[in-house]
């Protein structure tokens, strides 16, 4: 029988060697590029893709719109400082193409042993270059389905729904605390009204006799407290909550201590010092596709106690259940986590590490904290803009104060014209009710120039603006 779906071994190769060709090309001239495509629209995006699928193959001419999809794209480019995403190393995307061929089911040892064994290897590398050795997880699609499974976790260690149902239970964080909080809160059926937000102080780090506080009046009615969310690098400002005393007050309360650190966390292989505290976490979330500079897709959750992960999730029909007691072939992450059927995102991360070793990728951090106080230092060097928050890590808030009238229509408006200019791309952040340019720095690529061309270009856009 001839199969329909098939593909001759030296078609592939050759397929290959096109494709490797055209993605190295692309990435020698990724520092020249514009840092957002130019006259992209929505319209001429659904024109080229929104068609319908073909009947019979195109064949090799299936692959003739691809260099349209890198052109209406935004690229990779050093200039890239919008909201907290990494840069793509290109070794991790070697990792990820051979992870596709290669296509295992990481759901447990005996559906792909080797990937098995390399995910709990890196997770245990993760855990260690953190400062929390002994630590076990799991990679995941990124920081909030990590913060979903972590909460799910503190749900069934301090108030068991899994068998009855939600009873309640509360949750908190701070204001700045990012929004997969809330939405995890809902979804756990905990509702938005059970995430209580604490206030945070000038630093945006939050108030932690606010917090006892909170605590205390929760008790007092009835209420059962269950978590606490501690941010190890806000999304607005990258603050800092203070750890160590947070989980004192969880320790009074007997309360799961979750670090929500899918930012920061792994900064703390640059500056441990700035994250005291964070392994006396229950558990904690962190996204090797931030600053570690993986694929879009590769978060990861740790905890402290595995049996706290398979008493949330630990729920197999009979066609899954392991067929061996051995503690390595037996082991199954579909006990300890959300997700069956799980890809193969630790071979990237792996190859990553392996090509490049941990030292690397320690001092590219410090290189991307550098970068973002050379760039707090130019903004405060320029009268007409002023800083709206201190620089915890790589983000740099700021607004342009140079004309009078409404100050935050005038500088989103100058947002929009920066990032049309092309040349940096920039974001923006609400701080303190101000509308605020926001530049983060988490960049493999990035050089002291790149940095510096945010501030000339803003002023620039101000300039384009004026009537």
């Amino acid at each position: 029988m001839q199969r329909t779906v098939t593909l001759e071994s030296a078609e592939f190769r050759a397929l290959a060697h096109e494709l490797s060709d055209f993605t190295a090309k692309y990435l020698e001239e990724l520092p020249l590029m514009r840092a957002y495509p130019e006259s992209v629209s929505g319209a001429e995006i659904e024109r080229l893709f929104a068609t319908d699928p073909p009947v019979e193959g195109l064949g090799k001419a299936a692959f003739d719109l691809l260099p349209r999809v890198f052109q209406n794209s935004r690229p990779a480019s050093p200039r890239f400082f919008g909201y907290v995403f990494g840069s793509g190393e290109p070794i991790a995307a070697l990792g990820q193409f051979a992870a596709t061929v290669l296509h295992q089911n990481v759901a447990a040892w005996r559906s792909g042993p080797s990937a098995s064994a390399i995910e709990r290897t890196v997770v245990r590398w993760l855990a260690a270059a953190i400062g929390c050795a002994g630590f076990s997880g799991s990679l995941t699609l990124g920081g909030s389905s990590a913060n979903l499974m972590a909460l799910c976790m503190a749900r069934e260690a301090k108030a068991p729904a899994n068998e009855t149902g939600v009873r309640g239970g509360i949750v908190y964080c701070s204001t700045e605390a990012h929004m997969s909080i809330t939405k995890a809160a809902a979804l756990l059926g905990l509702g938005y009204n059970a995430v209580r937000l604490i206030a945070v102080d000038r630093d945006f780090r939050m108030h932690t006799e606010d917090l006892r506080a909170a605590i205390a009046r929760d008790l007092a009615s009835g209420k059962a407290p269950i978590a606490v969310v501690a941010s190890a690098g806000t999304t607005a400002t990258g603050s800092i909550d203070p750890l160590r005393d947070i989980a004192g007050i969880c320790r009074e309360f007997g309360l799961w201590l979750h670090v929500d650190g899918a930012y920061g966390a792994l900064a703390s292989m640059a500056i441990p010092e700035a994250f005291d505290g964070i392994a006396l976490a229950d558990s904690i979330s962190l996204d090797p596709h931030k600053w570690l500079y993986q694929p879009t897709g590769c978060g990861c959750l740790l905890y402290r106690d595995p049996t706290d992960a398979r008493r949330a999730f630990s729920h197999s029909a009979d066609y899954a259940r392991a067929l061996s007691s051995d503690a390595i072939e037996g082991f199954a992450f579909f006990e300890e986590s959300l997700e069956l059927s799980r890809p193969f995102r630790a071979l990237s991360l792996w190859l990553s590490l392996r090509y490049h070793g941990l030292r690397a990728f320690q001092q590219s951090i410090r290189d991307d904290l550098r970068l973002a106080q050379i760039l707090a230092d130019a903004v405060d060097a320029e009268p007409d803009l002023e800083r709206l928050a201190p620089v915890a890590l790589s983000a740099v808030c700021f607004r342009y104060t140079g004309k009078t009238g409404d100050i935050d229509a005038l500088n989103a408006s100058i947002l929009n014209r920066v990032i049309r200019r092309g040349r940096v791309y920039i974001s923006n952040a609400s701080i303190n009710g101000k509308f605020a340019l926001r530049a983060c720095v988490v960049n493999h690529r990035t050089t002291d120039d790149d940095v510096k061309a945010v501030v000339s270009e803003v002023l620039a856009a101000a300039r384009d603006l004026q009537p």
